[in-house]
């Protein structure tokens, strides 16, 4: 089960422009998500998404769907290697 933070990049991820037809880039599901953030908060995601549930249930689980599955590929690989660094006793410079 995905961590609120998690939820949260999948609820701003939801909201962007990023279709799934796209395949976006790691580094581009990372701009849609900071970009959903700092225009609507964490709060107005989740209000966007409850709203697009109330109008298009169909269409609106299949992108979330979307959104979990492609927020947890892009941010497990970020917390793996950040993982692995404090193992080692590196730092992370990204």
């Amino acid at each position: 089960m995905p961590d609120v933070l998690a939820i949260a990049r999948a609820e701003a991820l939801f909201v962007s422009s990023v279709q799934s037809s796209e395949c976006p880039a790691p580094v581009a599901v990372r701009r849609a998500v900071a970009e959903s953030f700092a225009r609507l908060g964490s709060r107005g995601c989740a209000a966007c998404v409850a709203g697009e549930f109330g109008d298009h249930p169909d269409a609106a689980v299949a992108r979330m769907r979307w959104a979990i599955a492609t927020v947890g590929a892009v941010y497990q690989r970020r917390r793996a290697t950040t993982r692995g660094l404090a193992l080692t006793g590196a730092t992370c410079t990204t």
